[in-house]
């Protein structure tokens, strides 16, 4: 199977590099070049490439939104992004749109080469510090979700002396407040550590800041 490929980005000089590069691979085939967003849409168009390769940088769009259009339009269009970005927040918006590959351009050319040809399997590609970054999110995702599921495990009266708990007041402090008894107010504050697996006041602080339950 061939490769037909279109090649997305504002600088010629780029454009002539990555040809270079792939004009002596046999199972590529370079069907078209595109320097605008604009010019880019009306190439898939008209080309039905099998991989864009699109740059983030365009001068009239973002390369992010017309990666979206391209799937919305053609989603059997894969897209691999090669670009100087390597922060999270084109990273994320990039893989959010749609794309099947992100490559910086200081990456080896082969990492380009496994990029398109992953994309064209129609699997997805990562460069592997960037994959990282995926990871670290799901990770902390997933323990963000943890935390929101014990924190609904409260009662409203547990989430009332939480948030007391958290902006420093004492047991007898809280009871006069919620006219209940501190021997209440300790049986509270033991469950809410026990549910929300916390271990010191310090602990609680911190978590009643991340969860938005007290402003730092």
């Amino acid at each position: 199977m061939t490769i037909r490929l279109l090649l997305v980005d504002d600088h010629a000089v780029v454009r002539s590099g990555i040809r270079m590069l792939l004009e002596n691979e046999s199972d590529i085939e370079i069907a078209g070049e595109a320097g605008k967003a604009q010019e880019a849409l009306e190439a898939v168009a008209a080309l039905s490439p099998d991989v864009v390769v699109m740059d983030i940088g365009l001068p009239d769009m973002s390369g992010i939104e017309v990666t979206q259009h391209i799937k919305q339009k053609w989603p059997q269009v894969a897209v691999v992004a090669l670009t100087i970005h390597e922060d999270e927040e084109y990273f994320f918006k990039m893989i959010q749109a749609g794309a099947s590959g992100y490559i910086p351009k200081r990456a080896a050319p082969e990492e380009l080469l496994t990029a398109i040809r992953t994309a064209a399997a129609g699997e997805v590609y990562l460069y592997p510090s960037l994959a990282k970054l995926l990871v670290k999110d799901y990770i902390s995702g997933g323990k963000e979700a943890e935390e929101l599921d014990a924190l609904s495990t409260l009662t409203d009266r547990e989430q009332e002396v939480l948030a007391h708990l958290a902006d420093g007041a004492n047991n007898q402090e809280i009871a006069d407040v919620l006219s209940i008894s501190p021997k209440t107010v300790a049986r509270h504050r033991e469950n809410i550590m026990h549910k929300l697996n916390l271990h010191s006041r310090t602990e609680l602080v911190r978590y009643a800041i991340r969860k938005g339950i007290i402003r730092p």
